[in-house]
């Protein structure tokens, strides 16, 4: 009976200890109840705050900003060495070098922290934002602080203290050779709290060629786990980053602290609540110059003699 009771007890401290924690919705159990993302302002208040993130951009709301200018990024291309980890929520890589961005209606220049990502299951839906309703398989977030912080819990007491660089990807025919770092590494960081070095690479590696770089979007939220600290200017760029169908699957081999698969691990998208979403010069730029090449198609096939 003594061992009965024992078992209940530890039991019931176990299911409060999950309970209290947060999780995605592809984590909650019977056996662990914790507190999936409609429940995560039981924990974290500010969860339950009126600019939360991620949103869905519906692009024929968005606003035209001339202010939204190309970014400037700084030591982008330098080479780093540094430690990829299995957090128990996504993989996160620590970006030690002196990487910035500026430009793009920014107050200043804002220093990189970190990279993660969100993914979807075996390469299916899984970003956070979607565009017109559209999720994409994974979603990769830069961190960046404004450049005279000395750590990221003080940029988030700041309304405007992180700047994160959202970017999609997309299932490619053949692999990304430049994720191959990446990908590999996912191999020996299977389990909660594993960690193994990566590199080098760059940042520049990561993401598209800048000259594709100019069609974005831009609003204020928030962070996308607990805390959810509403102090992200958030830019989210148009054009995705290709992987192959094993590339993207490769992500859904690491587990949550649980042994489950790590898969949608994702926050669903959150109320806009009257927030205006901005888009940059480029897109209305490219969409110009596509009306024009039409029109001087039209006009070179009128001009052809019969």
């Amino acid at each position: 009976m003594q061992h009965l009771l024992l078992s209940v007890f530890l039991a019931s401290l176990l299911k409060i200890s999950f309970g209290a924690d947060w999780c995605y919705q592809s984590e909650f159990t019977c056996e662990n109840q914790c507190n999936a993302p409609e429940k995560w302002d039981h924990s974290k208040e500010a969860c339950a705050g009126k600019k939360q993130s991620p949103i869905n951009i519906v692009t024929r709301k968005t606003i035209p900003d001339d202010h939204l200018t190309p970014f400037r990024f700084l030591n982008y291309q330098d080479a780093f060495r540094s430690v990829i980890k299995n957090n128990g929520h996504s993989v996160q890589v620590a970006i030690p070098n002196q990487a910035k961005v500026e430009g793009g209606n920014l107050v200043m220049p804002y220093k990189a922290v970190q990279f993660h990502l969100h993914w979807g299951k075996n390469g299916g839906p899984g970003s956070e934002h979607t565009i017109d309703g559209e999720q994409y398989p994974m979603e990769l977030h830069i961190v960046h602080m404004k450049q005279h912080y000395t750590s990221l819990g003080e940029a988030l007491s700041d309304p405007t203290g992180v700047a994160v660089l959202g970017f999609f990807y997309e299932q490619s025919i053949s692999s990304n050779r430049k994720y191959e770092p990446i990908i590999n590494a996912l191999k020996n960081i299977k389990d909660t709290s594993a960690n193994t070095s990566l590199g080098p690479i760059s940042l520049d590696h990561l993401i598209p060629p800048r000259q594709n770089l100019t069609s974005y979007y831009r609003y204020m939220g928030s962070l996308t786990t607990p805390g959810c600290s509403e102090a992200v200017v958030w830019t989210v760029f148009e054009k995705p980053i290709p992987l192959s169908k094993s590339q993207l699957q490769a992500f859904s081999e690491l587990e949550f602290h649980d042994g489950k698969p790590m898969v949608g691990n994702y926050r669903p998208v959150q109320p806009l609540n009257g927030r205006p979403v901005y888009r940059s010069g480029g897109t209305v730029v490219l969409a110009s110059v596509a009306v024009m090449l039409g029109s001087v198609a039209m006009a070179m096939g009128l001009a052809q003699p019969n």
